[in-house]
Parts: C-alpha cells; structure tokens; sequence
C-alpha cells in the first residue's frame, strides 16, 4: 500500500486538511507546520496522485506536442525542454509525430484524441488558415513555427527574417561576397524557408549587393542528404560560392561533407553558416557556426500559456490570442572563422547589431 495523506498527518501530528494544503503549496501555513510536513513527506516517502488530482478536475494531466520530424535533431530537443516545462505543472507529454502532412495536422488540430489530452501544442508544416478557422471544437491550442495564421491562437515563432539577415551579416563581414542560401522551398511563401531566405536577399541588399538567384538551391527535406545534393547541384551548375547560409544545421553538415570530398576546405574556401544549433554541429569536425534560437524559452511559453488555457476552461475563450517572439543568437564556431580565427562561441544573447536579444509577447494584428 502506498502512503497516504493520512499518514503524513499523523506523522506530522496535523490535519489531513493541513497536509493537503502543503502539498497544494497553499500559502497561508504557518512555516514551522510547513517545515513538519515537508519532514514527515520525506520521511514516508510520500508522492502526490497526479492522476485523481487531475481527474477531480475534470482533466488528465497529458498534453500533447506534435513535431512534423521527431528524427530531427531540433525537435528532439524542443519535445525535452517541453517535457521539461510541462514537469513543472505536473502535467506528462505525449509525442505526436505528423511528418508535415496536411491531413495529419489538420486530424491532430481538429481534437484527435482529445478524449485522453487536455490541450495541445503542434508545429505545423503545410496546415491552412482555414483549416484553423474551420476547428470548431478541440483542445486548447499553441502554435509553434513560423508559418503566419490570422487564427485565434496563440503562437510562438523567432523572427526568421532578421536572424537570417544576422548569418549573412556575418558573413559579409568576413569578406565574402558569393553567398549562397541551401534549403528553399517551391510551396507556401509563409514557410519559413522564404522567410529565411527573403533575410538573405535583404542582408544582401543591405550591404549594396545584388541577390544572386543561381546561388539558391531549393531541397526536397531538410536532411543532410538535402544539403549533400544542394551543394552538389550548385557545383555541377559552375557555381562556386565563396559561404553558404543553409536553412538548418542538417543542410550544412551535408553540404560540408561534399565540399569536403571535392577538396575545398571550410571556411578557407567555403564559410558555412547553418541554423537551430543541434548538438552534432558543435562536434563535427569543423564545428558549425549557427544561428541558436531559445527552445527553453520556446516551450516555457507554449506550455505556459496552454496550462493557463487549460486551467481557465471556457473563460479562456475570450482572451486575446498572442504572438511570442523568442530570442535567437549566432554562435560563432570554426565553419566561418577556423580553428582559433576567431571570436568565441557566444554563451548567450549579445548586444551586436540586429541581435534580438530578449523574447517578446504581442497580440495579433487588429488585437
């Protein structure tokens, strides 16, 4: 038998009334009953039944995060700093894998298994406006990425185009002038490869120079067999960029491998910038130089505001929806400036020019 309430409460000579309001962390307990409880917790080994607690309030507890890819590397450590941040509302995670299909993430949006979940947080891929505005019933909703929705919900993205424009920048500021962008994409402008690619083409124009539109190559995913074939089509084509800014970390370390083989070093002949700082960039041979955007701070707000939703029920339904932008950093590594080349690893946000350097909530346009 497990220990019960009541065995705390006659272990700390109290009531069990008093021991359910520690454990609740009710504020007004006098500190020393606290401290006697707290003790006689430890002393059982007392642990809370998160599943009649939740039941009594008409939930269960779970909530799900649904990624289009759970093999890449970025949602693989965005799924941990949810599950992190979920722990810290007692709430438990469960993963949903949509492979960026329509129909996948519009059966998840719509309430599939919405009779075990209490409230979801999903990175849509090829999901429609319509396809949100048409959900007439479902779990509360958070949306991550930066596909654009005039929807109802609340949404966390980074500003894609300005940390693109911070790649770039860098890399013009070393001197390089062919720069070519790995990973565009044929559908939705509101992807957030043209996004990252129209940051290129600004950064570009910024610093007086012209869009070299045979220096972009669009992929079919963004594997590193996506980045290996990219950089082998621009070669083949009599391209020769001087620095490549790939959509993500996957592209880069494919297209480095292909350099690699055709005997062009990096960054001597090459520089090459990537995006999402996974751990497998930091320890390639030549560690990679990425743009990093704050997952901690990704999940802490998604999972916050869909707890705060959850837990407010159907007076949630008039509250405005948001807009979170989290902060992003470049990490400058080996890629660009060699081995020694240049300045450090960041350790976190700077101040440098066109840095965002602090996570922001806004309401939607028209809000």
């Amino acid at each position: 038998m497990g220990v019960s309430l009541k065995d705390v409460a006659q272990r700390a000579g109290v009531s069990v009334k008093t021991v359910s309001n520690v454990v609740n962390d009710y504020p007004h307990i006098r500190p020393e009953t606290r401290s006697r409880v707290q003790q006689a917790i430890e002393e059982l080994g007392y642990r809370p039944n998160l599943t009649a607690r939740h039941l009594r309030k008409g939930r269960t507890g779970i909530i799900t995060l649904a990624v289009p890819e759970l093999a890449n590397p970025y949602f693989a450590d965005l799924a941990g700093a949810v599950i992190d941040a979920a722990a810290q509302h007692d709430h438990t995670v469960l993963l949903d894998h949509t492979a960026g299909l329509r129909e996948k993430e519009v059966l998840v949006s719509r309430g599939f298994r919405s009779h075990i979940i209490d409230g979801l947080i999903l990175s849509p891929i090829q999901l429609e406006n319509e396809d949100l505005l048409d959900r007439q019933e479902g779990p509360p909703l958070v949306l991550l990425g930066e596909r654009e929705y005039t929807a109802p919900y609340d949404h966390v993205a980074i500003d894609n185009v300005e940390a693109a424009r911070v790649a770039v920048r860098h890399l013009l500021d070393l001197g390089r002038r062919r720069i070519a962008f790995l990973g565009a994409r044929h559908e939705s402008a509101r992807q957030p490869a043209h996004l990252r690619l129209r940051g290129w083409r600004e950064e570009i124009r910024a610093a007086g120079g012209a869009p070299r539109e045979s220096m972009v190559v669009a992929t079919e995913g963004y594997d590193r067999r996506d980045g290996a074939a990219a950089i082998s089509e621009l070669l083949a084509r009599g391209e020769l960029p001087d620095a490549l800014f790939c959509y993500n970390d996957l592209i880069a370390l494919g297209a480095m491998r292909v350099l690699s083989e055709h005997g062009l070093r990096v960054p001597e002949d090459v520089a090459v910038v990537g995006f999402d700082d996974i751990e497998e960039g930091r320890y390639a041979a030549v560690s990679l130089t990425t743009v990093a955007p704050d997952k901690t701070a990704i999940a802490r707000f998604a999972v916050d505001r869909l707890v705060e939703r959850i837990t407010a029920g159907k007076d949630a339904e008039s509250w405005h929806s948001r807009r979170f932008v989290p902060s992003h950093r470049l990490v400058v590594r080996e890629s660009t400036t060699g081995r020694g080349g240049g300045p450090p690893a960041t350790g976190g946000p700077t101040q440098g020019r066109g840095d965002v350097v602090a996570g922001r909530a806004v309401p939607p346009a028209g809000t």
